[in-house]
């Protein structure tokens, strides 16, 4: 077995549009994002889907102690 880790797996979730914001309305990521995703490394992935998980809750997509 090899010592390599695996990639960082997609947030993709299949609802792709993008709104006013040239943001997937779905996973939160830019126009850029997405086509860059498959030669990124796994820290610049993790870096990204950090940064989807900001806009998801600045959008009210995700619910935080402090929004309840």
């Amino acid at each position: 077995m090899s010592d390599a880790e695996r990639p960082v797996a997609s947030p993709c979730v299949n609802i792709c549009a993008l709104d006013d914001d040239d943001l997937c309305t779905g996973c939160q990521r830019s126009v850029a994002e997405i086509t860059r995703w498959s030669r990124m490394t796994n820290p610049e992935r993790r870096e990204v889907l950090a940064l989807c998980h900001e806009r998801a809750k600045s959008s009210g997509m995700v619910w935080t102690v402090d929004s309840l």
